[in-house]
């Protein structure tokens, strides 16, 4: 049975908005597009139903060279460069050997004669022990006692060491539950994603590839069983009137969205499920409508409906010197996030992986950590990591972002990508960026962007577009934590401010159960406008084109 739901543009004026209203359409054209837009239309040796362009290649990681043609450290921190440095500076002569009787070795310390390695990321480079630092002497004077006496001949006191340092206090690690964020749906608020593009069109004479999201129209279609439970992961086949298809396979909740502007769809359509191979719903005709408004599409499978069983995640972080002062805190709430998770959720197999990435030209430009199930092992890599480089305010995103659309996902696991970053890509790799998001898409990859401090407006928009086009959600860090610098506020109308962990679980638990997931009343720290279960309350005179 086909249920088609129209929603002509005076209703789309109301105050609430259906559950099915959202679509993400990608036009080139910088300059403003009217959203009413007609059908769309069959291109010239490329037809109807439009599928998405390859994911990207890129060279494999490598450890980058510096100019004087030592190794780069592939990781990242100061440390590792730390110890570059000394590998490649010329070592200073020997002190001489102390006059008898001989004097013990203090723990730690490494004689001239010795020999020993230096560890780079996995490559070792031979050098003498006097390149090493040099452990500090023991002694019972204090640090004015020591400059004002004479060195003692045959003491540690009259060779070449490092003047003393003072030990720096412990910093203890942030904890987590400290970050504060807000989220927005722009899938359930299309009328005011589609006033926030218009109101953005002059991003388009600065970046020529910027993506155009559409709001206006939506085929979504519903895959339930005979008891109207959702059918995950089942293929859906929307099939064009000259005969090409796109298939796209069901979320959680059993519903896979179809853009008619970026999918290209004919007039009429065809819908149709498969699972495993076979077909498990009859093929339905389908009118696509001209008019603004959400459309949905139901289709009973001849099948029981499945538990989902499986969760990939995949969490690309940039870890550039702009992020420095959130960092720390972003690594504790991440690693709470991931052990409160795997904790929830015991009977899933949960594999986590990362990306972390900087720019070109720095220490690394993307770290792929693979796809682990040991929990312990993903937390390790995370901790090690720290922010430096960048140095402009665009990142390489684009990078990070096919690198990790490309790991070996699952075909049967919930797919979330989580995207920590507060930089867009350069102008120049937005077509990149925005490719490797229609590839994710392609792989029902949920791409859940979290913004930090520093995000302005290329990297909303950026962020955006990449969410709704994935059935996601935007979240975005606030200043009530008192954390980072400060955050510049959204360009939504209304939203409910949490804190983050708790906020990205719920997103992910939401990917996972197949429904939204609100927070409690004692969780909301404020709130920002007329907020109603993820829709924003329209004002009376509102108009799709406003802005």
């Amino acid at each position: 049975m086909i249920l088609c739901y129209i929603a002509g543009i005076g209703m789309m004026r109301s105050a609430l908005l259906t559950s099915v209203t959202m679509v993400a359409v990608l036009a080139s054209a910088p300059g403003p597009m009217p959203f009413a837009t007609a059908q769309a239309r069959s291109v010239e040796g490329q037809g109807f139903c439009r599928t998405a362009d390859p994911l990207p290649r890129l060279d494999p990681e490598v450890q980058q060279q510096q100019s004087n043609g030592s190794t780069k450290t592939e990781g990242g921190g100061k440390r590792d460069r730390e110890a570059v440095a000394m590998a490649s500076e010329p070592a200073p002569p020997a002190p001489p050997p102390p006059p008898p009787p001989p004097v013990m070795t203090p723990p730690g310390y490494v004689d001239a004669s010795g020999t020993a390695d230096v560890v780079v990321t996995g490559s070792r480079i031979g050098s003498s022990t006097s390149e090493l630092p040099r452990a500090e002497p023991t002694t019972a004077l204090s640090d004015s006692e020591r400059s004002a006496a004479p060195p003692v001949p045959g003491s540690f006191d009259a060779r070449v060491l490092p003047p003393r340092r003072p030990d720096p206090r412990p910093r203890p690690q942030p904890q987590s539950g400290i970050l504060t964020a807000g989220e927005h749906d722009d899938l359930l608020n299309p009328e005011l994603y589609a006033a926030y593009v218009n109101r953005s069109a002059n991003l388009g004479q600065e970046v020529l590839s910027l993506p155009r999201v559409d709001t206006t129209r939506v085929v979504t279609v519903k895959v339930a069983d005979r008891n109207g439970q959702p059918i995950p992961f089942a293929d859906v086949v929307v099939t064009c009137s000259d005969g090409n298809s796109i298939t796209m396979a069901t979320q959680a909740d059993g519903s896979a969205v179809f853009f008619p502007g970026l999918d290209r769809l004919s007039e009429r359509i065809t819908v149709t499920a498969r699972k495993a191979g076979r077909t498990i719903a009859d093929s339905r005709p389908v009118l696509v409508a001209n008019a603004a408004g959400g459309q949905q599409v139901g289709l009973t499978a001849n099948q029981a409906a499945t538990k989902v069983t499986k969760l990939d995640l995949m969490l690309v972080v940039d870890t550039t010197g702009s992020m420095g002062d959130e960092i720390n805190y972003l690594q504790s709430e991440l690693r709470s996030i991931i052990s409160a998770i795997t904790a929830k959720h015991r009977t899933l197999d949960i594999r986590i992986g990362f990306v972390f990435y900087r720019d070109l030209g720095d220490e690394y430009v993307t770290r792929t950590v693979a796809f682990d199930r040991d929990v312990g092992r993903v937390q390790g890599a995370l901790a090690r990591q720290s922010a430096n480089g960048g140095g402009d305010y665009p990142e390489a995103m684009d990078q990070a972002m096919i690198r990790a659309v490309g790991q070996d996902w699952r075909p049967d696991a919930v797919k979330s990508l989580l995207l920590v970053a507060d930089a867009p890509p350069h102008d120049d790799k937005f077509g990149r960026t925005w490719q490797a998001a229609e590839a994710a898409r392609a792989k029902r990859i949920h791409i859940t962007p979290v913004a930090a401090s520093g995000v302005a407006d290329k990297a909303e928009y950026a962020m955006r577009a990449m969410a709704a086009a994935t059935q996601s959600r935007y979240l975005f860090l606030t200043d009530d934590s008192g954390v980072g610098n400060p955050h510049a506020p959204p360009a939504i109308d209304c939203y409910l401010v949490t804190k983050l962990d708790a906020l990205v679980r719920r997103v992910i638990d939401s990917q996972i159960s197949g429904r939204r997931i609100e927070p409690e009343d004692q969780e909301i720290i404020r709130s920002v406008g007329k907020y109603d279960a993820g829709k924003c309350v329209l004002p009376a005179d509102f108009k799709w084109q406003e802005g």
